[in-house]
């Protein structure tokens, strides 16, 4: 009996902690959108600052001390 609950706890565990690594934040999904629209990127020394080009769209990612993240998106008709 010991072994089944053992068991069942840790392949809940495994299906949790697996599921939340998957998980993509808005700031990973917009990077890898203009990666595949092949934007140049600059990112600072630091980390805190990221600029994303393209032709016709210009994305700023900026992170604060405490960790917000704030994007700005222009897109240029």
């Amino acid at each position: 009996m010991k072994k089944v609950i053992f068991m069942t706890f840790m392949s809940l565990f495994m299906t949790i902690s697996l599921t939340s690594c998957r998980e993509e934040t808005e700031k990973e999904k917009i990077i890898n959108e203009m990666k595949d629209e092949g934007a140049d990127i600059e990112v600072s020394r630091d980390g805190d600052k990221i600029k994303m080009e393209t032709e016709n769209r210009k994305v700023k990612i900026k992170t604060d001390d405490d960790g917000d993240v704030k994007i700005k998106d222009k897109k240029d008709n």
